[in-house]
């Protein structure tokens, strides 16, 4: 089995499962640390040439994550293309076992089902929190509808407040965001780099937590770890 990746997660879940089956990855690919494949560009846009080229029996991709007119190319072209929709974490457990699967995984990895198991009884604090999550500045955006961060925020006890927007990534001015008085403000290290010395200061008064966006927004190995490891980040933000 040769398999491209154009989802930093699902090379991740990949790489750990089904050592050899990836031969491609997106320049995004950062783990596992030292993967030795064939870089393909980013995941908005892929060098489809490139992956041809590979000749890989599978191309696995993510809706969000990945352009249509990019997929639509390589079907074209007579690759088979596996496109995944994770929007909340009973979808992501679903898909990544789709995924290995396809892959070639004989059997279900022992992380997911630790995974699973961690998601199933999440640190959550006696009452629930409201937060906003920007993940751009210049212009900044946040979390809105119907994304994976949020739910993965939601099983923690946290609810934030544009979950209900008409846009899953809308634009939101920092002067809304601060007037919105949110219980924390949730600032990842990705996509956007958020640090301690960049994003806090945006909002005076208010708790931030700096979390680690791996835990927030992939879905793969990190999974097991990521409901701790967001329960104490937001705990310390507001003590």
């Amino acid at each position: 089995m040769r398999v491209v990746s154009l989802v930093p997660s699902l090379t991740e879940a990949v790489a750990r499962t089904v050592p050899g089956a990836l031969v491609g990855a997106t320049d995004w690919c950062t783990h596992p640390a030292g993967l030795d494949v064939v870089r393909v560009g980013g995941t908005k846009n892929p060098k489809t040439d490139r992956i041809r080229s590979l000749a890989p029996d599978l191309v696995i991709a993510n809706e969000e994550e990945n352009r249509a007119a990019d997929l639509d190319a390589l079907r074209a072209a007579g690759v088979e293309v596996l496109v995944t929709e994770v929007r909340t974490v009973p979808q992501a457990v679903t898909e990544l076992d789709r995924v290995l699967t396809a892959c070639g995984a004989a059997s279900r990895p022992r992380w997911l089902d630790d995974a699973e198991a961690a998601w199933a009884d999440p640190p959550v604090p006696e009452g629930r929190a409201t937060a906003v999550v920007p993940i751009w500045r210049r212009p900044w955006m946040v979390l809105g509808r119907d994304t994976f961060a949020g739910d993965v925020l939601a099983r923690l006890g946290v609810d934030h407040l544009y979950a209900a927007h008409a846009e899953r990534y809308p634009k939101v001015p920092v002067e809304e965001l601060r007037a919105a008085r949110p219980d924390v403000v949730v600032l990842p290290d990705e996509p956007y780099r958020f640090t301690a010395d960049d994003g806090p200061e945006a909002f005076p008064g208010l708790p931030c937590a700096l979390v680690d966006g791996r835990y927030l927004t992939w879905y793969g190995p990190s999974l097991a770890g990521a409901p701790r490891a967001l329960a104490a980040a937001l705990r310390a933000a507001r003590r």
